[in-house]
């Protein structure tokens, strides 16, 4: 496969939306909203009024902009439109607190903000404190806090005129912030190559996407992994975005997979199983789907295997992306699929399986992932020394462990959730994998606890599957399935019965929230 390149002058919006344009697709729907539809013509003038009233209002090259949107054309304008401008992005979920909020304010030293209106009640009191933002454009039709300017009265003011400005490969476009699990979010610093790097290379060389492609998502677009499999892939090959501001649920996944004849889901595990699960999920048709993305946690065997009963014709192309590589680096492909693994690398990429000593372990063993690409991050903002833990020369180090065998890889859990038992590390998502093979268990977790004598042992924290009973011989008959099944001394020690587990706005499983919350009790 050719290597892409592109031109030192390069604006990623051009890349994204110009070019259709361009090309002839301006009358194509770019984006759906319910039952309104905007065309790629439409969307590019919006975001040019987008780009234009920024500069309005003093916003530079590289100044950054935080965009607290829900998913919507504005979302799609706004995104597309403060890159025209040269800005820098920084997205982060509505739903966010004040002092989330203030954090990401005094972090990102944001020069503007597009937020929803929904977000003004917290975000109003965050900016109180932060005077360097100056340019507030609210999207919505709820009140607006002091300071602000509605979204649409600005874009009405301004110019249409199509004028990206003139920014280099390697300028900064925006931040991707980390998932959070175990701190603050960090911002991880992209260039404008580095997007349609991973698009050339995942999209359009591994899934093959085409113009014909409607695309709906779980994932939110301010997640990174959104914001490429249902914004910049569909943008980048003519195709359909289908966004829902409101909170994805499986009713509404299946609403607008059968409304708009999506053919491209981006998904999640969490949400595969609520969909498998759905009392009426036999009756729903989804014969418009001709692919499932699925990231964020690896996908359980069992659960594919559910899957591909339910709706067999779709595949489920599970595979792992991350900030500091923009998106997916390993893959299943199309007509690839190794349950169990998360498939193989995507052109482009190069990965070691690393040990402890820093040298590469043979394949069948566990070691650490290091990755590099095209895609890959500059750094951590104002986190040096993580920086340099993590960036080393071209290789990203990840918190990942892998192993590898005939060039797939599997996915063993993050270094830190490992557990060491009887001197042996032990992968949580085995013991989980096992236990949601047993008929009682629709999802658990693992994490190690103190057996009371200072040695550690796998805990399970389990959610069962409605109608069943969390007692005693339950608690017996899920330690037999994973004796039966796994080495015996990875058997769960303990088995606690659970509404539900904890997750990011992302939809990991937080397992420090657990382990927190056992040391509590």
């Amino acid at each position: 496969m050719t290597e892409p390149t592109f031109p030192e002058r390069f604006n990623m919006a051009d890349y994204y939306l110009d070019a259709r344009v361009r090309e002839g697709k301006g009358e194509r729907v770019a984006v759906k909203v319910g039952d309104r539809a905007w065309t790629y013509r439409e969307v590019q003038e919006m975001a040019d009024r987008c780009s234009h009233a920024l500069r309005d209002r003093g916003i530079d090259l590289e100044d950054r902009v935080l965009v607290l949107l829900f998913d919507g054309v504005e979302f799609a304008a706004g995104f597309f439109g403060l890159l025209k401008a040269g800005a820098t992005f920084c997205m982060a979920n509505p739903l966010l607190n004040e002092a989330d909020f203030d954090y990401l304010l005094e972090y990102t030293r944001a020069r503007a903000v597009i937020a929803d209106t929904q977000t003004l009640d917290r975000l109003g009191p965050a900016l109180a404190k932060h005077p360097r933002c100056k340019a507030r454009l609210a999207v919505g039709d709820g009140p607006l806090t002091e300071g602000f300017e509605r979204w649409e009265d600005a874009l009405a003011a301004a110019s249409s005129e199509t004028d990206n400005a003139d920014t280099h490969r390697d300028d900064v476009a925006g931040w991707l912030f980390t998932s959070g699990t175990t701190g603050k979010p960090k911002g991880a610093v992209h260039f404008h190559r580095d997007f349609p790097f991973n698009t050339e290379r995942y999209a359009k060389g591994v899934l093959g996407l085409n113009e014909d492609d409607v695309f709906v998502s779980v994932s939110r677009l301010f997640f990174g992994y959104a914001t490429g499999t249902n914004l910049m892939f569909p943008f980048a090959v003519g195709g359909t975005a289908v966004l829902f501001p409101d909170k994805p649920t499986p009713e509404r996944i299946f609403e607008h997979v059968e409304a708009h004849g999506v053919t491209v889901l981006t998904n999640v595990p969490a949400m595969i199983r609520k969909m498998v699960d759905h009392p009426d999920a036999e009756h729903r048709k989804m014969s418009s789907l001709r692919m499932c993305l699925s990231a964020g946690e690896a996908l359980p065997p069992a659960l594919y295997a559910r899957w591909q009963e339910r709706w067999g014709h779709c595949e489920i192309l599970d595979g792992i992306g991350s900030a500091e590589m923009f998106h997916i680096y390993i893959t299943n492909y199309p007509g690839d699929v190794k349950p169990g693994s998360l498939g193989r690398l995507v052109p482009g990429y190069e990965a070691r399986v690393v040990g402890p000593d820093d040298q590469d372990v043979p394949d069948g063993e566990m070691g650490r992932l290091w990755i590099r690409g095209e895609s890959a991050a500059l750094c951590y903002w104002r986190d040096q020394e993580k920086s340099n833990a993590v960036f080393r020369g071209d290789w990203v180090v990840s918190a990942d462990l892998f192993t590898r065998r005939d060039g797939y890889y599997f996915y063993a859990g993050r270094g830190d959730d490992m557990l060491k038992v009887r001197g042996m590390f032990v992968s949580p998502l085995e013991i989980e994998d096992c236990l949601c093979r047993h008929e009682a268990v629709k999802e658990c977790a693992i994490v190690g606890v103190d057996d009371g004598a200072g040695l550690t042992v796998p805990k399970a924290f389990v959610v069962l599957r409605e109608g069943r009973v969390g007692d005693d011989d339950l608690v017996t008959a899920l330690q037999q399935h994973a004796k039966t099944t796994l080495a015996r001394y990875k058997f769960p020690h303990y088995v606690a019965f659970v509404d539900a587990l904890p997750r990011n706005d992302r939809g990991k499983v937080v397992r420090r929230l657990l382990v927190e919350a056992e040391a509590r009790a």
